[in-house]
């Protein structure tokens, strides 16, 4: 199985184990009428819907560069993953809405625990194993929206787990006002991750720079090749888009060195390069070393 195959399938089986999630919750939620449920059954919602803009961001991504996309359709991705991001926040906002109107105006706290219990576990089970497949493939193919994918289902893990421990606490002690702060307290948490996924993803759209780590993988690559001819660097940029990286740089080298040497240097440095970082498209500039442009490294 290629790695494109691979990325279709982890977005497909998200989206079918979301529905059937979905489905389950909803019915939970209306029978036994505990908001918390019905906040995990939108929390999923989102997710399902992030899902579906996952699925078709994975394979437009996947196209090659046209007359139209020169530089490929990997924006796709980041902007799949931006949505993604403010589905979870609208989600969350919207469950906090709910459990506060159920808690003032005190509206059937009465929760009936027994099928909440049993649907929160088949779900955190479920969200596991689909989670691991679809984090394997992103790392595999350092895809930012099926990355995304497997951060909502680990958070619908976490807070499922969170409402299925409120339903047995209420179930214990018979406290049903407790359901809808344990609504709050999971729509807390939903925002968190929703704001962390957003704003990563819009740092993508804006092309902004790469984090340092993996800036320093770069230049740790140019530096080593000091002894060889490489006299420095300048003008490094690098930017994420989708599952790649664009690289731009100058490298210095003495003006007495043939094109032939530095052409087989700077394919040396390419090829490191994305040996480290995967995925990489590079544009390296030669330029002769002066007293202008020299760039040594600090001691």
């Amino acid at each position: 199985m290629n790695i494109i195959t691979e990325k279709k399938f982890a977005a497909g089986l998200s989206i079918s184990s979301n529905a059937l999630i979905i489905v389950l919750k909803f019915i939970a939620g209306i029978i036994s009428g505990s908001i918390s449920i019905i906040s995990e059954a939108i929390h999923s919602l989102s997710d399902f819907l992030a899902s579906i803009l996952t699925f078709f961001a994975v394979m437009k991504s996947s196209e090659p560069a046209d007359r139209d996309h020169p530089f490929g359709h990997g924006k796709y991705e980041d902007m799949s993953g931006f949505i993604e991001g403010g589905l979870i926040i609208f989600a969350a906002v919207y469950i906090i809405f709910e459990a506060l109107r159920k808690l003032f105006l005190r509206d059937s706290l009465e929760v009936n625990t027994n099928l909440g219990i049993a649907v929160m576990l088949f779900a955190s089970v479920a969200n596991f194993f689909v989670s691991r497949v679809l984090f394997r493939v992103a790392k595999k193919s350092d895809s930012v929206s099926l990355f995304a994918d497997g951060e909502h289902l680990r958070t619908d893990i976490y807070s499922s787990l969170g409402v299925m421990a409120g339903l047995i606490l209420i179930k214990i002690t018979g406290i049903h006002i407790l359901d809808p702060i344990i609504a709050i307290f999971v729509a807390l948490f939903i925002f968190k991750a929703g704001f962390s996924i957003a704003k990563e993803t819009l740092n993508n759209l804006l092309d902004g720079s790469l984090p340092d780590k993996d800036l320093k993988i770069i230049e740790d690559i140019i530096y080593s090749y000091k002894n060889n001819n490489v006299s420095g660097f300048k003008n490094l940029k690098a930017r994420r888009c989708g599952p790649c990286i664009d690289i731009e740089l100058t490298i210095i080298f003495p003006s007495d060195m043939s094109i032939l040497k530095c052409h087989n240097v700077c394919d040396e440095i390419e090829e490191l390069i994305c040996k480290k970082l995967k995925y990489v498209t590079i544009m390296i500039h030669p330029e002769p070393e002066c007293e202008k442009c020299a760039i040594k490294k600090e001691s």
